[in-house]
């Protein structure tokens, strides 16, 4: 199951025609699996696509988004594993988690996830604005909103994260939304397998770039999308859609040509395999230094993990392209986590 909202989305598409409910984390205090903005899905048979905690909320929330149905209005539920006389404070986080449930309903345009749907289909990102009302507020009254990233009510830079936005008419929980991480890996041999299988696995869009004859097949890249092209022959908007690149065709060569050709894209995250000595011969064939890129040039790339196979090659090369592009530090868990 994908827990990405675009997952979400696929998983409601198909079905959007029976009875559901949204689940939603709308405040967090102190230790939480999952932040606000987080998104749950519960169908009327009980089946639940995506996830708000470790498996330990769910079975309770479902029982509430059943009742949900049933009344067709909007509950609110909090979870205090903070309080010991709290039934959740077994959980063990320690936190306090509020969640918002709310009926998806012909009177309320099914909150908007139609449009939400074409937004990704168009690689369009924005901003989900769902509205925080009491318990029992009537669903079939509630208004949720899409917003594209330039038609925005509020400042979209004062949401960045999820956050709160302050009407007269009331509060309501903005959310940003974006399509999926798109990488594309330059090089369709053995080795860019595991890579291909572990951003699957995290729920992000992959494209394999490679016009060699026996690269690149289908049979080893069952979930990615296969370009056979010459990197110098791909159309604009391929390169433009991806935010990483992954240049490993094990060709000097070929290297040093699709750095040439994605170097004017404003790409977050481009590694290159191999060793220093490496690096300095592809980009001096390409033309290009260090300081030729926009975003973030990791040569080699990767995170010093350990490990030389090539499944641990991809972790390294993944968790390092992952923190890029969710911003963070790359620091320990026990640096950032209490």
């Amino acid at each position: 199951m994908d827990h990405q909202i675009e997952g979400l989305l696929e998983h409601w598409l198909p079905l959007a025609d029976d009875a559901w409910v949204l689940a939603v984390i709308t405040h967090i205090q102190g230790s939480a699996y999952r932040k606000p903005g987080a998104m749950m899905l519960f169908h009327e048979f009980g089946q639940g696509a995506g996830m708000l905690s470790g498996g330990c909320l769910e079975a309770d929330l479902r029982r509430h988004a059943q009742k949900a149905m049933q009344t067709r209005q909007v509950m609110r539920v909090t979870y205090d594993a903070s309080d010991e006389s709290d039934a959740s404070y077994r959980l063990g986080c320690g936190g306090i988690v509020d969640i918002m449930l709310v009926p998806l309903l012909k009177e309320n345009h099914d909150l908007g996830l139609v449009e939400l749907v074409k937004a990704f289909r168009h690689g369009q990102s924005g901003f989900y604005q769902l509205p925080l009302v009491s318990a029992g507020f009537d669903a079939r009254l509630y208004q949720a909103a899409f917003y594209p990233a330039e038609l925005t009510p509020f400042s979209a830079s004062d949401y960045v994260r999820t956050g709160i936005f302050n009407q007269e008419t009331g509060e309501s929980l903005i959310i940003p939304l974006r399509p999926r991480f798109h990488l594309g890996i330059m090089g369709g041999g053995i080795d860019a397998k595991p890579l291909a299988a572990i951003a699957h696995s995290l729920g992000w869009q992959v494209t394999v770039i490679d016009s060699r004859t026996a690269y690149a097949r289908a049979a080893d890249f069952p979930h990615a999308h296969i370009i056979k092209q010459a990197v110098e022959d791909l159309a604009a908007n391929v390169i433009a859609s991806l935010d990483c690149v992954v240049v490993m065709n094990h060709n000097l060569g070929l290297d040093a040509a699709v750095l040439k050709v994605i170097q004017p894209y404003a790409l977050a995250y481009i590694g290159l395999l191999g060793p220093a000595h490496r690096r300095d011969k592809v980009l001096d064939m390409a033309g290009l230094n260090t300081e030729s890129f926009s975003g973030v040039f990791a040569a080699p790339a990767g995170l010093a993990l350990g490990g030389e196979l090539p499944s641990s090659i991809a972790l390294s090369i993944l968790a390092q392209c992952h923190g890029v592009l969710h911003g963070a530090t790359l620091k320990q868990l026990v640096e950032v986590m209490r």
